[in-house]
């Protein structure tokens, strides 16, 4: 559940997420190119490793959003004919208007989880809530494959040689500062010829995508460890502290102490 005033910048997840206005004015993402509005009777749909970003129309004007994010691997394992949930066209509509079936299940929702004490979130009533409300909105309004389809999809879709080897890199040096001439070098690669080939296989540049696994480690680390965030911030290559705490509230919309402390309250 995130409150938040203001703008969030291009950013991405490796899960796939549906996006449910809670409270306060409306706000609009920029998802593939267009800006979709989320507001009580629309929902905002985005794909798994999908760039989008936040637009606060007014500054001041608040917006609470609850943010379901659904891991790929756990939709799989849950409904065999969600095994494509990974992939770029599992939600084809970024927008989506809310039946008055699915706005009753929000409602349902919103209210288990704003009513749960906590010591008791996660509880059965939200876990409840919150399977009807998965389980709808992925029969509602995604493309449903089985895993043969889903196989023969991802191979079609792999990447250059040269681009999973730069994606290699790019994870084992989150703590360092790397330039796309860098990458481009490891492959003997123009800077431009490079770039392009990243984002014809990923759809984001290499600059976001670092970006993408530099947020998904500072998750794993502040839900999993004690680990300071002057220490985490040194450990992803930022120089300083607060450059670190930017960058996450930036992409989030709230400074990684309060993510943690939220994280805390349903350990």
């Amino acid at each position: 559940m995130l409150d938040s005033d203001h703008d969030l910048v291009t950013h991405a997840h490796p899960q796939c997420h549906v996006l449910v206005k809670v409270a306060g004015a409306d706000a609009f993402y920029t998802v593939r190119g267009e800006t979709v509005r989320l507001s009580e009777d629309s929902l905002v749909l985005v794909n798994a490793w999908e760039p989008h970003s936040k637009l606060q129309p007014r500054e001041g004007e608040r917006t609470t959003v609850l943010i379901l994010c659904m891991e790929p691997a756990w939709l799989a394992e849950h409904d065999p004919l969600l095994s494509g949930s990974g992939m770029p066209d599992f939600f084809p509509s970024a927008q989506v208007r809310v039946p008055l079936s699915i706005r009753k299940l929000v409602d349902r929702l919103v209210l288990e989880v704003l009513g749960s004490s906590p010591s008791g979130l996660p509880n059965r009533a939200v876990e409840a809530a919150l399977s009807d409300f998965m389980l709808a909105i992925t029969h509602l309004f995604a493309v449903r494959r089985n895993w043969i389809d889903t196989y023969r999809l991802k191979m079609r879709h792999r990447p250059d040689t040269r681009i999973a080897r730069a994606i290699q890199y790019i994870g084992d040096h989150l703590d360092q500062t790397i330039t796309c001439e860098e990458l481009a070098g490891l492959h003997s690669l123009s800077r431009q010829h490079f770039f392009s080939l990243f984002r014809q296989h990923t759809n984001m540049s290499p600059i976001l995508y670092m970006n993408t696994l530099r947020m998904e480690s500072a998750f794993k680390t502040l839900t999993e460890c004690s680990t300071s965030v002057n220490v985490l911030a040194d450990d992803l290559g930022f120089s300083e502290p607060h450059h670190f705490t930017r960058f996450f509230r930036r992409n989030l919309g709230i400074p990684p102490s309060q993510y943690r402390r939220g994280v805390a309250l349903i350990a």
